[in-house]
Parts: structure tokens; C-alpha cells; sequence
């Protein structure tokens, strides 16, 4: 009979030894993950696990997230499950059941939808989740081969290789151990760009903050003339993969200098060196997103288009239905 099991009593030796064998782990899935979530004030974090025969078989951990004033927050209340959940790979449907009903009856009324955002491939669980009322949806990932730098060059075209060298001779530099004073700046030109071409909500300085004092965190930034002009900011999990969080840069300011195929380039190099054979970009739109700028950027860096998707549990219709339109104006203003 399969066990609930609330965070307080979940055995680390058990969650790690979980994290190091499932073929779906990933970083936002740890304990690491779940206390850093939790110490952001704007975020109410949750994490739950679930037995079998005294053997840990799942966990799930995740963040209610809102945005804007009190009008606002209850018309965006979503709860995201990043990477998806931590499954051992002979799961049983039962004890997956349990855990996405748990999931759902714990968050009914806090959560307007709750959404998985997959990493790694869940089809083999499909039929579960769609039974459990998370419905599928087609999304796009890209991950890129960083097992060594000879493959990471490999996958390199010309054209990318020409413009890292140009941007390194003509005097841009990549700071791997950056300032909290960097980090700032490198916020500012990330909140331009959500605000200005991006038009999603962005979290505020405060997790970046927090974020620049994780271990498993890489802030790798780039300067010219003295001025921060990109960077990537990535989360790592040794032996499986560099997650890219956020990345941007000031291109075209600087004929000769290309600070986001600098940042990214950083990152991959970062994973080969760190022992993390892959490279996540964490997404790359939907299949009908035709003209989506971003995946053609990723896809220059010689990754492989892959299509995860994601599950979605609608809570409530009616504010959902209010909060999609919401979204729909905030994008076209």
C-alpha cells in the first residue's frame, strides 16, 4: 500500500540515493532545490514523497508562484513542478496516482493550475497522468551534448566558433566568479528584456540573490569596457546536467561583440569541465510557435530538439480560463 509522506519525514540518505538512479532526476527535484524555494518570501514551496514497501518510490517539489497586487495574484495563482517529478524508474501507476492526487487535493485551493514542466521523458507514464486529470501538452526542450569540450566543438558551427572569437578579441571577458554588485547588474538587463520583448513575469532580484549563494549555482557573466552586457545563470546536477535558468544579453550594442553566444558558449564549457554530460536548456516553446526566435537561437548551439511537454491540472475553469485571456493582452501591449 503506498505511503504519503510530508517533507519533515523524508529520509535524505533515500531522496539522494532516488536523485542518483532515476532516469528522470534533475536538480529541482533535490532537497537543495526544495530549501532554496523555500526561504523566498514569495514563493510558498511544497514538497511531497510517497513509499512502497518502506522504499521511497517518488517525490514531487514545487512553488505556488503569483504575481502583482492583491487583484492580480489571485487571478495568476499557478503551482509549477520544474523538471517534472522525481520517479524511481519501476514507479508503479498506483503509486504514481497517489502522488499526483496528493498533489492535486493539497493544492486545490491554493492554485488556480498546477503544471509540470518536463525535463526528461514522462511517456511511459502518460496514461497515469491523463487518468489523474493532468492533461498533456506538446513543448519543446533542447539539450545539448557537453559530456566532453571535443563534443561540445563538434556541435559548434562555424558561424557561432567566429563569433565567440571575435567577441574574446576584441576584448569581452567571462567572469565565472562574478560580484553580487555583477549579479545586479546583470538583473537589470534581464528585467529590461522580460519587460520589453519578453513580457512574462520575472522573479524579483531577491531570488537571484539567493540563488548566486547555492553551490550548485553558476552565474556566468560577461564584461566589456567594465560594463556587465550578458550572461546565463544556471543550476547544476553532478553526473546528469547544467540547467540553463536564464540567460540574455545587450546583442548589437557592440558590433563586434556577441555577449549572448559568449554567456551560452560559458555554459556549455562549464558543463563539460563540472563532469555534467548535458546541457539543458530548459525549453523552447510550443510546436505552433512558428516564429519562436529563442529555439532558433538555442538550436544554433548544436543541440538536439526534443518534445517533453507538459502536464497541466486545471483547478478552476472560470479563473483559468480569465487568467489565459490576462496573459494574451499583457503580450500584445
Amino acid at each position: 500500500m503506498p505511503k504519503v509522506i510530508e517533507i519533515q519525514d523524508i529520509e535524505q540518505s533515500a531522496w539522494d540515493e532516488l536523485v542518483k538512479t532515476s532516469s528522470v532526476a534533475n536538480w529541482f527535484q533535490t532537497r537543495e532545490a526544495y530549501d532554496f524555494f523555500a526561504t523566498l518570501s514569495f514563493l510558498e514551496a511544497f514538497a511531497y514523497g510517497v513509499e512502497e514497501q518502506e522504499q521511497l518510490k517518488g517525490v514531487v517539489v514545487g512553488y505556488v508562484q503569483k504575481d502583482g497586487g492583491i487583484i492580480k495574484q489571485f487571478f495568476s495563482r499557478r503551482a509549477i513542478v520544474t523538471g517534472g517529478p522525481l520517479l524511481a524508474d519501476d514507479v508503479s501507476e498506483e503509486v504514481l496516482g497517489v502522488l499526483l492526487n496528493t498533489l492535486k487535493d493539497n493544492l486545490k485551493h491554493k492554485a488556480i493550475y498546477i503544471e509540470t514542466r518536463n525535463f526528461n521523458d514522462y511517456s511511459p507514464w502518460r496514461k497515469v497522468f491523463e487518468q489523474c486529470g493532468f492533461d498533456y501538452e506538446p513543448h519543446y526542450d533542447i539539450w545539448v551534448d557537453t559530456s566532453s569540450m571535443e563534443a561540445v566543438d563538434e556541435h559548434l558551427g562555424k558561424s557561432r566558433k567566429r563569433d565567440i572569437r571575435v567577441s574574446l578579441r576584441d576584448g569581452a571577458t567571462l567572469v565565472t566568479h562574478p560580484t553580487l554588485e555583477q549579479v545586479r547588474d546583470y538583473y537589470l538587463i534581464l528585467s529590461d528584456l522580460y519587460k520589453n520583448k519578453v513580457k512574462t513575469p520575472l522573479f524579483p532580484l531577491p531570488f537571484f540573490e539567493a540563488l548566486y549563494q547555492l553551490p550548485s549555482s553558476a552565474f556566468l557573466l560577461v564584461e566589456y569596457e567594465g560594463k556587465i552586457v550578458g550572461g546565463t545563470v544556471c543550476v547544476g546536477l553532478k553526473d546528469k546536467a547544467l540547467y540553463e535558468v536564464y540567460a540574455c544579453g545587450k546583442d548589437g550594442a557592440h558590433k563586434t561583440v556577441f555577449p549572448s553566444e559568449l554567456a551560452t558558449f560559458a555554459g556549455l564549457q562549464y558543463a563539460a569541465e563540472h563532469g555534467m554530460p548535458r546541457f539543458d536548456m530548459m525549453g523552447a516553446g510550443k510546436p505552433d510557435d512558428g516564429g519562436y526566435g529563442v529555439r532558433d537561437f538555442k538550436l544554433k548551439f548544436g543541440g538536439e530538439l526534443l518534445e517533453f511537454g507538459r502536464n497541466i491540472h486545471v483547478c478552476n475553469r472560470l479563473l483559468y480560463s480569465i487568467g489565459k485571456l490576462g496573459v494574451k493582452i499583457m503580450k500584445k501591449q
